[in-house]
């Protein structure tokens, strides 16, 4: 049975290890952590450096065998009904079992059923399918924003997602 739990300083050491290549470090990160590898201590910085923030969630989802996924859940403007989720990552071993897909219900779940949120965005890299099937799946549309991002040598397109909160859509 997934669940999920609040993000804890030693799952770090666990995260770092799930990308072995910078596109797939990038794929989740977008650059945002600084140039591959990530390191364990600049992981706890950018998540870590939140944890008395109210309006930031770093969370990993688990099983019975130990860690699964990673995501951070954030309110990024001032409507506390409008949240994003971000850093989602699933233990390259377990992917293609559905764990993504109920990592992610359960992240809606929490937003919708107890932070409050009509609303949850994300970002997933075009040339990410594998990832942008997954939010698909789960009711995640496109809103239609498109973004540049310069990684590895490359130009990335970024596309903007979104889902809202309707009465008896997660199952």
């Amino acid at each position: 049975m997934l669940r999920l739990r609040p993000f804890r300083a030693p799952d770090a050491k666990t995260i770092i290890n799930w990308t072995s290549a910078p596109e797939e470090f990038y794929k989740w990160s977008a650059g945002i952590m600084g140039e591959y590898p990530v390191s364990e201590k600049r992981l706890l910085e950018a998540v870590s450096g939140r944890e008395d923030n109210p309006r930031y969630f770093p969370l990993v989802a688990f099983d019975d065998n130990g860690l699964v996924g990673f995501f951070t859940v954030r309110t990024p403007g001032e409507d506390n009904k409008k949240v994003r989720f971000g850093y989602v990552i699933v233990d390259p071993s377990k992917r293609g079992c559905g764990y993504s897909k109920k990592m992610l219900i359960l992240g809606l779940k929490f937003v919708f059923d107890i932070y409050g949120a009509d609303e949850v965005s994300l970002g997933v890299f075009e040339n990410n399918k594998q990832a942008y099937d997954c939010y698909r799946s789960v009711g995640f549309r496109e809103n239609g924003t498109r973004e540049e991002y310069h990684l590895c040598g490359e130009t990335w397109i970024d596309i903007e997602m979104v889902i809202h909160n309707e009465a008896n859509r997660i199952q």
